[in-house]
């Protein structure tokens, strides 16, 4: 399932996060690639302890924790601190598939993050680089995502994807990976239209006793299914 979360930042994060972005020190981003993927890789990035890239990506988690959408669409277990990339010139990054899982080195407790899912939020608006389009393909096609400065794509891991070379100004994004409570995809799927669909009846029919029983199916498929 590909899912396109709206306004995940406000005006005001949005903009401190580009004004920080604007004035931080990046580096080549095929230091955190692996071998294959440093091959395809050619884009600038935050190292992970940058303190720029902790402050940010904990403002990110924060609105990711108030935000309804991300939350039935990830149902997050573990998710891995917010990256930065920034593509300028002509850097791309060729297709490939994320690593099954990642560790967090910067911190000594860090648990193993399972990438069910990944996400791009972008920080840059469409108008103001050419190029730049996250190509991703699934069971159902090929899919070009350029979205609005603050709004983010949730994506399952196992696709395939690329980034396409920039050719005018500047891409600069966070991204990361989320473990789920729920593994499948598929599951996944059925439990964020289940609670759509309950979110709209709810708000059409707020005393439907049907609502009673959708919300236990609900919750029932989400304790049958859990990985927990």
């Amino acid at each position: 399932m590909l899912l396109h979360v709206a306004d995940v930042l406000a005006t005001d994060q949005l903009r401190h996060c580009r004004d920080a972005l604007a004035a931080a020190s990046w580096a080549d981003g095929r230091a955190t690639a692996g071998y294959q993927s440093a091959q395809a890789k050619r884009n600038l990035q935050l190292v992970e302890n940058d303190p720029i890239a902790r402050e940010l990506g904990a403002l990110i988690l924060d609105a990711l924790g108030r935000n309804a959408t991300f939350f039935a669409g990830a149902l997050p277990r573990r998710i891995y601190p917010p990256l930065f990339n920034r593509y300028e010139g002509g850097h791309g990054f060729g297709f490939h598939i994320d690593n099954a899982i990642r560790y967090d080195r910067s911190r000594a407790d860090a648990q193993p993050v399972r990438t069910d899912l990944s996400a791009t939020l972008f920080l840059s608006a469409p108008e103001e680089y050419d190029g730049g389009e996250l190509v991703i393909e699934d069971s159902f096609g090929t899919h070009n995502v350029k979205l609005p400065a603050g709004d983010l794509v949730l994506y399952p891991g196992s696709s395939l994807h690329r980034v396409l070379p920039v050719t005018r100004g500047a891409r600069v994004a966070a991204f990361f990976w989320i473990q789920s409570l729920i593994r499948s995809d598929a599951q996944r799927r059925t439990l964020f239209e289940l609670d759509v669909a309950i979110q709209q009846l709810t708000r059409k029919l707020p005393d439907a006793p049907e609502l009673v029983q959708l919300t236990g199916v609900y919750h029932n498929l989400l304790r049958e299914w859990s990985d927990v």
